[in-house]
């Protein structure tokens, strides 16, 4: 099982929000935290993915979206 985290400020959200949107419904994801920090209102997203190479492809495609970053782990 594995661990994606996205990140990303609120401007990008703003911009790009519809597009990571439309990027996760294609992952076999589940949503474990979405927090939108105080202060400057970036937002921090988590999903579990159980396939190591979802995990990997879906951290690679977040980075294609302007803004976007996102990293991944064991849980």
């Amino acid at each position: 099982m594995w661990c994606v985290t996205i990140n990303c400020s609120a401007e990008d959200w703003a911009s790009h929000g519809t597009a990571f949107k439309n990027l996760i419904v294609k992952y076999p994801a589940t949503l474990l935290s979405s927090k939108k920090m105080h202060g400057d209102e970036r937002r921090i997203m988590q999903y579990q993915i159980e396939d190591v190479s979802d995990a990997e492809d879906l951290t690679e495609e977040c980075g294609t979206i302007e803004g976007f970053t996102a990293i991944f782990e064991s849980l």
